[in-house]
């Protein structure tokens, strides 16, 4: 009974995402004023009911019901509890429930939360939310059903695909899909405020928060996935260019772009069609990623649809929801004045600047993701990859970077570089000395070699607006900022190095032989078999010392599921403060040897550590808007209070 209870769950909140959308857009007209007074219970009961529906799909996969054809394609008795639950998202029909019951508790968190808009942008909002969501659950109900029979029951699960049997799977599909629903509630914003012509700074303040916590947990999924893929995939990268990869960055760009046009919308009353149109494409960009996820035109280990006709739906609904917004927008155009005129050289002048060049990388991105599919649909095969990414990319990123290092210096409005000029000497001597440096190390390509340049000045930079304030007077907003761009650096400077210094080694080795590769003498002890709940396995015993210091053990493991039939090979990582030793166990040579490929990559985590810094700083930008919100708010009630005494 659980699966029909979560199957009527459902229904019941698609129901309420269609009276939703009827209620809210009539409640913005003279005669249906009563029914608007019903849209926020309404969307929260829907959320709880979305929410419901996925509890019922959870119980159905740790109880592991084989009469559901969702857990019988994709999960096994054998399978440890943890991946039950985390399987319960690792398919097709799973993960689009997982992304409508966000899209469900966000639109409640929206309705019970939101006060600062007139109740009229407020209704139009919660309809176009609601118009979004419907989509997804006529999607889910009549094209993806995660609750449906299977007859006769098998007696055992496939069990789910073993590269998705980690952690990561835990933590790297919820973070993204917060992420893409934060950017449908922007979508929602832009659209409300289009239909009743209120975009203004009330607007972008409602509107930030939500980009914001968007773009952190973009950010956070992002820099977890590809640290899952760095370990688990065993290649020894942590970006390839992937067509699923990009589906990702996409949407950050884009809401890395509207995050920083929000601020400038909300402080200066400036760009009011630029935040419009970033917050259309933002979610654009998820709904494009979706569709090339669920679609079945890519074979991904993300790719879980194999169903034409999915696709079909998904671009059904790009199509509805990108199309309609792009004709509500020229439609109203005329009413969305750019606001406030400022100086090139200003605040806002910089922001504007990098936007436009965060909006070429996308652009970029896109254009390389889509290429290769367009050719393949026309007869051709076409591979595309770093060679095009990684310069295309620099052309916009570089000089992205020098503005962002000068950006937060320069006034509002109007202002000039010799102001700053003086603040900016250290950064640049740093960029000078480090170039200077890595030429003469020598053998190191052109674009790490621009990432190493520019890394420390870019941190040191980063710190400048802190210069002459109390650190513990300065906003949380700021530190945000800075804390931010920090991790920009950190992140920089980790992939430059990687990239510049990284020494690999594959070899064949006997038992007893030791290898050197960089800094490390690594020597294979033995191997011996394991097994372990679902899967066995040939684990070497390594000894790894570093730069002849104490002996360090590392258990590479070549494994072998069984359910669904799969190789897999586990890496073992050796981490010091100045990078990884990486380590693979291949197969065995006739003569006896076993095949170990071995890397050394220096400063590789402060990749993923300037991630961690880079949602840290959004953290902190969030928790200062939300408590300078907070104290607005009970500053105006104390205000109202007063005045009512007064009356008195």
């Amino acid at each position: 009974m659980i699966a029909e209870f979560g199957l009527a769950a459902l229904w019941l909140a698609a129901a309420l995402a269609g009276l939703q959308l009827l209620a809210g857009a009539l409640g913005l007209t003279a005669r249906g004023v009563a029914l608007g007074a019903i849209v926020r219970p309404v969307a929260v009961v829907q959320g709880l009911l979305a929410l419901i529906a996925f509890v019922a799909l959870i119980v159905l996969f740790c109880q592991t019901d084989l009469s559901v054809k969702l857990v019988a394609m994709n999960s096994h008795s054998a399978k440890p509890l943890i991946y039950k639950f985390a399987g319960t998202w690792g398919n097709h029909e799973g993960s689009m429930l997982l992304w409508v019951t966000v899209m469900g508790l966000a639109g409640s968190f929206v309705a019970l939360v939101e006060r600062r808009l007139p109740e009229p942008t407020m209704l139009a909002t919660l309809a176009g939310q609601a118009f979004v969501s419907l989509g997804f659950y006529a999607f889910l109900l009549l094209s993806s059903n995660p609750f449906e029979r299977i007859s006769p029951v098998p007696a055992e699960g496939q069990g789910l695909n073993p590269l998705l049997q980690d952690m990561g799977l835990a933590f790297h599909p919820p973070t993204l899909y917060v992420g893409y629903v934060g950017l449908s509630i922007a979508f929602s914003f832009a659209i409300g405020a289009l239909i009743t012509r209120e975009v203004g700074p009330a607007f972008a303040r409602a509107m930030r928060p939500w980009v914001l916590g968007a773009w952190i947990f973009l950010t956070l999924g992002i820099t977890a996935g590809s640290y899952w893929a760095y370990y688990e995939l065993g290649w020894g990268g942590w970006w390839f260019w992937d067509p699923v990869e990009n589906a990702s960055l996409m949407p950050w760009l884009a809401a890395t772009a509207l995050l920083h046009s929000c601020s400038v919308l909300a402080a200066r009353n400036a760009l009011r069609a630029w935040t419009i149109m970033l917050g259309v494409v933002a979610f654009s960009m998820s709904m494009v990623g979706t569709f090339l996820v669920r679609s079945g035109i890519l074979t991904s280990v993300h790719a879980f649809a194999v169903d034409p006709e999915r696709g079909s739906f998904i671009l059904v609904l790009l199509a509805i929801y990108i199309g309609g917004a792009l004709t509500l927008f020229a439609v109203r155009a005329a009413s969305v004045t750019e606001g406030e005129r400022f100086a090139p050289v200003s605040r806002e002048g910089a922001l504007v600047f990098n936007n436009v060049m965060l909006s070429a990388v996308l652009g970029i991105v896109l254009f390389g993701t889509l290429y290769p599919l367009v050719a393949e649909a026309m007869g051709a095969k076409v591979s595309v990859g770093p060679p095009y990414f990684n310069p295309m990319s620099a052309l916009f990123v570089v000089p992205m970077l020098l503005v962002m290092a000068v950006g937060p210096l320069l006034r509002w409005r109007r202002d000039g570089f010799t102001r700053v000029r003086k603040a900016l000497a250290i950064p640049a001597g740093l960029i000078v000395l480090a170039a200077i440096g890595v030429a003469a190390w020598g053998g190191v390509g052109l674009l790490p070699f621009i990432g190493l340049a520019l890394a420390g000045g870019l941190a040191v930079a980063s710190l400048l607006p802190l210069r002459g304030r109390s650190l513990r007077r300065t906003p949380l907003a700021t530190w945000g900022m800075v804390v931010a761009h920090l991790g920009v650096a950190v992140a920089l400077f980790g992939m430059a190095s990687e990239s510049a210094f990284s020494v690999e080694k594959l070899v064949a080795a006997r038992i007893g032989e030791t290898t050197a590769v960089g800094p490390w003498h690594v020597k294979l002890e033995g191997i011996r078999p394991v097994a372990g709940p679902n899967w066995t396995a040939l684990e070497a015993d390594l000894t790894a010392s570093y730069a002849g210091g104490s002996p360090t053990k590392a258990h590479p493991q070549a494994r072998f599921f069984w359910s669904p039939p799969q190789p897999t090979s586990e890496s073992a990582l050796l981490t010091r403060w100045n990078g990884q030793l990486y380590a693979v166990l291949g197969e065995e040579a006739d003569d006896g040897r076993w095949q170990l490929r071995l890397w050394w990559k220096p400063f590789v985590t402060m990749i993923w550590f300037g991630g961690l810094m880079i949602g840290l700083g959004g953290l902190l930008a969030l928790l200062g808007r939300v408590a300078s919100d907070l104290r607005r708010y009970v500053a105006r009630g104390k205000i109202a209070y007063r005045r009512e005494r007064q009356g008195r």
